[in-house]
């Protein structure tokens, strides 16, 4: 994972980066296509094994995806609490508004990027299931 600080603060980076992040979760259906063989060739390869190793890639990356959401949260928050300190000292300072505005802006689309976190690993760990739960069974 690339540095967070200077993704935190531009949120089309912050997006560029969670898109590579996510990119096991978009390819899922082909992954699991990839890894459990068909009956034919089930001697040659061991779908448990596959779908143990697929299921901790998959929960690796859910779980560093969350940390980088929630620490640009967190980022975000203390710059958006300074900024409202910094106009309440200064009430009259439009740029200070201006700057703000937009990290309010950028705290919400950091709060729905949340929530699309939650669904994309819904997603991703019910195709999984689908196809590897006769294979491997995670705790």
């Amino acid at each position: 994972m690339a540095s967070t600080s200077m993704e935190c603060g531009d949120f089309l980076e912050f997006q560029d980066s969670l898109q590579k992040m996510r990119q096991i979760d978009d390819k899922i259906i082909y992954l699991l296509n990839t890894t459990i063989p068909t009956e034919s060739f089930r001697g040659q390869v061991d779908p448990t094994t596959k779908c143990k190793d697929l299921f901790h890639q998959i929960q690796s990356g859910h779980s560093q995806r969350e940390v980088f959401i929630k620490k640009c949260l967190n980022t975000t928050r203390d710059r958006v609490q300074k900024l409202k300190e910094d106009k309440n000292n200064n009430p009259e300072d439009i740029s200070i508004l201006k700057a703000l505005r937009k990290e309010q802006t950028n705290l919400r689309l950091l709060e729905s990027e949340l929530g699309v976190e939650e669904i994309v690993k819904n997603r991703t760990t019910q195709i999984y299931n689908n196809k590897c739960r006769g294979f491997y069974k995670p705790n």
